[in-house]
């Protein structure tokens, strides 16, 4: 956000107040409008070298409290106890926020770029302040139309003024008016003239490093014209790709809306709903990484960047403070990993952004640390020791590769100097250290690095320079001055240095084109492979259910023929128990009485739990039915799942049928329940004319028989032949009713499932059309930058420069075939003559190329 800014504030006092995790004293009140500004700085995520300054020298100068700067240090490293954006805003009186809000645009246009971030953060402001929402854009309107008049006017003194100067005039406090003072001589038009001087200088400076600067400059102006619109496209192509999939998901719920009694359409707008979801997050994931790849760009349009990575505790804060001359205050201290910001400065032209020590405690994963720096660095610095060469360090190279990223890696050797006597050793021969053959070369670390580096880098294309930084660092120390010149020069150092000019001289350019053109091709490459995946994944999806679809309906069929034949089965062993029953019975009630009989039937009928039974036989049968449907379901469900997360989808596809069908269930079984009670029950003697018509008969037959014994087996006999076809009756009304019953439900269950599955067809096909269209349109985009880099590729080879243009690019490519951060096939309309053999060209672009004309 802000580069080579020197400001001087002075600053209002607001009230104090108490804060979490804070222990405020009466003589310090916070300065809010002084924090606000630190959380502005760090918007961007990461930290300019210079706005570090800035703010150290701005709470010196406007004497703020110690409290003030222990907040402001709790910002800038990103400690968890940290007072929040929110917090600080709501401190500031009203009467004070247009001020306020002044200071922090004016801060933000320093640069000349409003990032999207800062842009986040101000509306986030005035959203806590109440604003409307045209208040900042009215601000940002009238300064930009004040200094366009002044501009036309040609008034010698607001020329040099910056926007950021126009949007305090007018203000007037002590503040205000220092910032005025200040930023007319920090205008857009200064940024990137300023070299920052080195105690020493070390790397040379002469009209090449100056041509080669200017001739990076211009050709990254339009290279990136090609990047911004290609990621532009991406992001249109992706807007409307989400609105035209979230339509089609919302055409679709009103059709299955109008089938509202099938109760599998909840379940299916369900299930729409997850999709629409899903594919809203994943979209804004695609869009997050595309518009922070422009940003990313605009960031470092005017640098060629070099990004410094490596494991903490291996010489990363010593070699930053070896090239710009300052901070041996925190090597050894772990001042560099206490934040979790990059730290950015500019040597010589060139940015370097030095990240946090991978592996610090607290800090960003490896994977975050490289998506900090990948989208806008041109090579990146990979530092190792040789006390510790391990491959876990080297797998983070795939995802360097992954973006088509140059490598070099340093090696710095670790010998303790700090012994007098092996600093004399050292001295003596310092090249020791550095040769390659013998038990104390370094020949078996570098062998290590390329290997590890071959498993997960693809290649071994890079550089690998050895230094001594520590013995660097001790040329800088006051005890070893005598030793000074031998220190330095033995530290290597200047090996190093030379690369990073090498790189900027002689490849920068393609470099620069690399960052710009190359590698964006990978960042549109990742919404158009998930684009592809998701088309497949749906596409295979529907292709799965209409193949599967009549065996489920199969297996649906012969489930519920198996357990209606269960059922029927345990009917007729519960009938059975009845009839099992009768010779008791008849044998307690051959002497009966019209009520002794009904009552003593009842009594039966109630012992045997005959209808319970029933309901029980009814409800069992319908749940080992859904679990075998679910089951059937469950295997289909998982192949499918399977698919659906190949295609980065975690979606539920069946209902549970008891869920589903409870309450069908639930409704048929009572009326079973009802008929159930209703039939048996007519065995009571009072209903049963029949029964009881024979009771009168019996009675009167029974006069004849002399004994008792004869009597009884008579009536015994009697009264089974009478009940038995009444029984036998109900039994096949009953196993009728739940045969009926049963099969209207597997049928309707199974209809149901049909239809849902149909629904979930339609839903699949219709959403993997939708990606088509977007995704030629990626397509496109990508070999329109392919055609582009693959142009500046062959000028490159042939020592030529020829601004960028489509007309360019036409007469001289054919088309461009890429295997991304693997290989490059570039067709071309005639032979290229290339001052730079293939061997050269792959180490230096770390790419596979080549180039042949089309037949």
């Amino acid at each position: 956000m802000l580069s080579f800014i020197m400001v001087s504030l002075t600053s209002g006092i607001y009230p104090q107040v108490t804060l979490p995790n804070t222990t405020p004293m009466a003589s310090e009140p916070l300065d809010y409008p002084f924090l606000l500004l630190t959380h502005l700085v760090c918007a961007d995520r990461q930290i300019h070298r210079e706005e570090s300054k800035l703010l150290h020298e701005l709470a010196d100068q406007t004497q703020v409290g110690k409290q003030t700067i222990q907040e402001m240090e709790k910002i800038l490293t990103q400690e968890k106890t940290l007072l929040p954006v929110e917090d600080i805003a709501q401190q500031i009186p009203e009467e004070q926020q247009r001020e306020a809000m002044q200071q922090l645009l004016a801060l933000a246009y320093v640069d000349g770029l409003f990032s999207p971030l800062e842009q986040q953060m101000i509306a986030q402001v005035a959203q806590i302040w109440r604003w409307d929402a045209t208040e900042v854009e009215q601000m940002l309107t009238q300064a930009q139309t004040l200094q366009a008049n002044r501009q036309k006017g040609r008034d010698s003194h607001t020329e040099k003024l910056s926007l950021s100067a126009i949007l305090l005039m007018g203000a007037e406090s002590i503040l205000s008016r220092t910032l005025i003072a200040k930023l007319a001589t920090f205008a857009p038009e200064t940024l990137g003239r300023r070299i920052v001087q080195l105690q020493r200088q070390i790397l040379l400076a002469g009209p090449d490093y100056e041509e080669a600067v200017q001739r990076n400059s211009m050709i990254a102006g339009e290279d990136y014209r090609f990047a911004e619109t290609a990621l532009t496209d991406t992001e249109s192509t992706l807007i409307s790709l989400n609105q035209t999939l979230q339509l089609t998901l919302e055409n679709l719920q009103k059709t299955i809306k109008k089938q509202p009694t099938n109760p599998t359409t909840k379940e299916l707008i369900n299930h729409l709903n997850q999709t629409q979801k899903t594919l809203a997050t994943e979209i804004g994931q695609e869009l997050n990484s595309v518009r922070e790849s422009l940003w990313a760009k605009q960031r470092a349009l005017h640098h060629f960047s070099l990004a410094c990575m490596g494991k903490t505790k291996v010489g990363k804060s010593t070699l930053h403070a070896i090239i710009i001359g300052e901070g041996w205050e925190a090597i050894g201290s772990g001042g560099q990993r206490t934040t979790r910001f990059n730290r950015v400065y500019d040597w010589k032209n060139i940015r370097i952004i030095d990240t946090p020590g991978i592996g610090a405690p607290g800090g960003k994963s490896e994977e975050e640390i490289v998506a900090s720096v990948i989208e806008e660095s041109d090579l990146i610095c990979y530092v190792v020791t040789n006390d510790s060469i391990q491959e876990t360090e080297f797998q983070f190279l795939q995802q360097l590769k992954a973006k088509a990223k140059p490598l070099l890696i340093l090696l710095n050797l670790k010998y303790n100097l700090r012994d007098p006597r092996r600093l004399d050793y050292f001295l003596k021969n310092p090249d020791k250290l550095f040769t390659s053959e013998g038990s104390s070369g370094i020949a078996g670390h570098i062998d290590r690095i390329h290997r590890y580096a071959q498993n997960h880098y693809a290649n071994d294309y890079f550089d690998i320079i050895p230094v001594m930084l520590l013995a660097a660092q001790m040329a800088r120390e006051p005890e070893h001055q005598a030793n000074r010149e031998k220190l330095l020069k033995a530290s290597r150092i200047q090996d190093f240095l030379d690369s990073i000019r090498e790189s900027l001289v002689k490849h920068g350019a393609i470099r620069r084109s690399q960052t710009l053109l190359g590698s964006t091709v990978g960042t549109i490459e990742r919404p158009y492979h998930w684009m592809s995946q998701k088309s497949q994944s749906y596409q295979q999806l529907s292709t799965t259910l209409t193949r599967q679809r009549e065996t489920l309906q199969a297996q649906i069929k012969q489930a519920g023929k198996d357990h209606l034949e269960f059922l029927q089965y345990q009917i007729a062993s519960i009938f059975q128990d009845i009839f099992n029953s009768l010779p008791d019975f008849a044998e307690s009630n051959w002497n009966f009485s019209q009520e002794s009989l009904r009552q003593n039937w009842d009594y039966k009928l109630q012992a045997l739990e005959i209808d319970d039974r029933l309901q029980h036989a009814y409800q069992t049968t319908v749940q080992n039915f859904n679990r075998d449907v679910e089951i059937a379901l469950s295997e289909l469900g998982t192949d499918l799942q399977l698919m659906a997360q190949m295609g980065g989808d975690n979606l539920r596809f069946f209902p549970s049928i008891s869920d589903l069908y409870s309450d069908n269930a639930a409704q048929i079984g009572g009326s079973f329940l009802r008929l159930s009670q209703t039939v048996v029950t007519h065995f009571s003697p009072p209903v049963n004319k029949t029964v009881m018509m024979g009771a009168v008969v019996l009675n009167s037959i029974l006069g004849v028989f002399t004994t008792r014994e004869q009597k009884r087996h008579f009536a015994v006999q009697r009264l089974s032949k009478l009940l038995v076809p009444q029984i036998r009756e109900s039994q096949r009304q009953i196993t009728e009713q739940a045969a009926d019953n049963f099969r209207g439900y597997y049928r309707h269950v199974a209809g149901n499932l049909m239809q849902y599955i149909e629904g979930l067809i339609q839903e699949f096909e219709l959403m993997s059309k939708q990606f088509h269209q977007p995704q030629q349109k990626l397509n496109d985009t990508i070999n329109r930058l392919n055609v582009a880099y693959g142009k500046r590729i062959v000028d490159w080879c042939q020592g030529n420069y020829e601004t960028l243009t489509e007309a360019g690019i036409n007469k001289t490519i054919t088309q461009v075939k890429r295997e991304f951060g693997k290989q490059i096939n570039i067709q071309t309309k005639f032979q290229v003559q290339s001052y730079l053999d293939s061997q050269e060209i792959n180490r230096i672009l770390q790419e596979d190329v080549s180039m042949h004309r089309l037949q």
